[in-house]
């Protein structure tokens, strides 16, 4: 066995992982995708006089402003959504749930007060504040607020395919109400993070086993005061 004859097979197999990695990645999200699909079949809707009323509606987080300072969409036609379900007499409450981590960064607190500016009463909306990922907003709805049964979650579909499989997933009976799609270049972006994050998604529920990052004592939505900081 020649030292040659090693580095040929080296090369080869170098080779052969170039080519089967990109298979194997593309598989897997053929797999996600059409679980991710079949999780949330029957349970999306669009239109606020079909979709069922529930008592508490998810709201999943986002920053109110891009990167460059600019109106995020994303956001904003959330907030509309949620505004117009709660107007509708479709959802009792709304649970805003997102990422606190940073000093000037409260998405809570962004969509509480955009909410508020829509008309929707302080004591209808509560704040979740550790709502970090998609999987923390959903696994702390049941296990902090205690919505199994009674929920809708609010985002775009795209986001809320993802937000189902994952309330699947940890036995939480829920359905989706999308709000408005964005046609934009920052659109374009963000359904391509889409895909990176529907690959984690399919790990956490086929290999990783994820958990929420952080829990804590139980709050009763409509029997404890609104959970939002002033």
């Amino acid at each position: 066995m020649t030292l040659s004859w090693l580095r040929r097979r080296r090369r080869d197999l170098a080779v052969w992982l170039l080519v089967l990695a990109p298979c194997a990645l593309l598989w897997t999200y053929g797999c996600a995708r059409q679980e991710i699909a079949q999780a949330s079949s029957g349970r999306l809707y669009a239109d606020v006089a079909s979709v069922p009323a529930r008592k508490v509606g998810l709201v999943l987080g986002t920053s109110r402003a891009l990167a460059n300072g600019d109106r995020n969409l994303f956001f904003a036609y959330r907030m509309d959504a949620a505004a117009e379900l709660y107007r509708a007499g479709k959802v009792k409450y709304l649970l805003v749930s997102g990422d606190n981590r940073e000093p000037h960064h409260n998405e809570p607190a962004q969509m509480r007060d955009e909410l508020l500016a829509r008309g929707v009463p302080a004591t209808a909306i509560y704040c979740d504040y550790a709502g970090i990922t998609t999987l923390d907003s959903v696994i702390r709805a049941a296990a902090v607020f205690g919505l199994r049964d009674d929920l809708t979650i609010i985002s775009q579909g795209f986001h809320n395919q993802r937000a189902l499989y994952l309330a699947e997933h940890h036995g939480i009976n829920a359905i989706a109400f999308n709000a408005r799609d964005v046609n934009s270049y920052h659109a374009t972006r963000t359904l391509t993070r889409e895909r990176l994050s529907r690959l984690r998604a399919w790990w956490d529920v086929r290999v990783g086993g994820r958990e929420a990052r952080h829990l804590g004592p139980a709050i009763a939505i409509g029997r404890t005061p609104s959970s939002c900081t002033n």
